[in-house]
């Protein structure tokens, strides 16, 4: 039997139907399977974690069987408590499946150090904005003899003494010992 007849035949259409059968059957069995696994359609409600601890976070994602992990601690946020959440994903109130995990971002103990730029022996009105660029503030400013007039002649922090490079807190407040114009 030829090609061309074999296609035109009554058994061609014979074979072709159990095939095409076959494959809708396998596709029905394969979509139940999987919607029984999956839980399709069963979500669970994300709680609201915004400024709770760790140990209170854990309690209520076991009790709506979601899991945790946590992400890089941001900049410190003072409305927060430390090390409690300032972030997740997904969001609050949003539909999830079981075991899903919840991404944390908390809150750090504290305002991140950084180094004190060069600010000596120079202006006061070039130190100001350079320490404000970096995020601390300008405290008390002291002025000592000196010929040259509002020249930053020292640092401090909290009656210490500092030197350019030395690590604070963001948004310390850094007095400044400066010139007055007079020998």
């Amino acid at each position: 039997m030829s090609f061309i007849k074999f296609v035109g035949s009554r058994e061609f259409f014979k074979q072709l139907g159990i095939a095409i059968l076959a494959i809708v059957i396998i596709g029905f069995l394969a979509l139940q399977w999987l919607k029984s696994t999956t839980n399709h359609g069963d979500f669970v409600e994300v709680p609201d974690l915004t400024g709770k601890s760790l140990k209170m976070v854990q309690m209520e994602l076991d009790e709506a069987d979601l899991s945790m992990e946590i992400q890089d601690s941001a900049n410190y946020n003072p409305k927060y408590p430390k090390y409690s959440v300032i972030e997740q994903y997904p969001e609050p109130g949003a539909q999830v499946k079981e075991y899903r995990k919840i991404a944390l971002t908390l809150n750090p103990s504290g305002y991140r150090k950084v180094p004190i730029p060069d600010v000596l022996e120079k202006t006061f009105r070039q130190a100001k904005p350079t320490l404000e660029a970096v995020g601390f503030q300008v405290g008390n400013i002291t002025y000592v003899d000196n010929m040259a007039r509002d020249l930053v002649l020292g640092i401090q922090y909290e009656g210490k003494k500092l030197k350019v490079g030395d690590y604070l807190p963001l948004t310390s407040k850094i007095d400044l010992v400066l010139g007055n114009g007079n020998n």
